[in-house]
């Protein structure tokens, strides 16, 4: 089965301690149905110095969240909606459930 969320949506938390907030997807855990999406789920985390470039310290970094509490939002009519999968030709693109919008790839 197809995934409907993808690397680069937007989604919206609709369930939790961010619920109600926006982020865009990050990456996509299919084999777990887990989504990281950015500025969502946020924990701290305790890192070593690796060289100059990245410091040590306590970090915040967005951590992954299941897949059944995001909704996608439909960039052509802005709504939190559902996606399908729809044959155009001999490709198949997500649908928008509620405006019938394309969803890209």
């Amino acid at each position: 089965m197809r995934s409907t969320i993808r690397k680069g949506d937007l989604v919206e938390v609709i369930t939790g301690e961010d619920k109600g907030r926006q982020g865009k997807v990050l990456a996509v855990d299919a084999r777990k149905g887990k989504v990281l999406i950015e500025g969502i789920n946020m924990v701290k985390r305790h890192e070593r110095p690796r060289g100059s470039s990245k410091p040590g310290g306590i970090i915040d970094k967005p951590a992954y969240i299941d897949r059944s509490n995001v909704m996608l939002i439909c960039p052509k009519c802005s709504r939190r909606s559902r996606a399908s999968w729809v044959r155009r030709g001999d490709k198949r693109i997500r649908v928008c459930k509620k405006c019938g919008g394309e969803l890209g790839s």
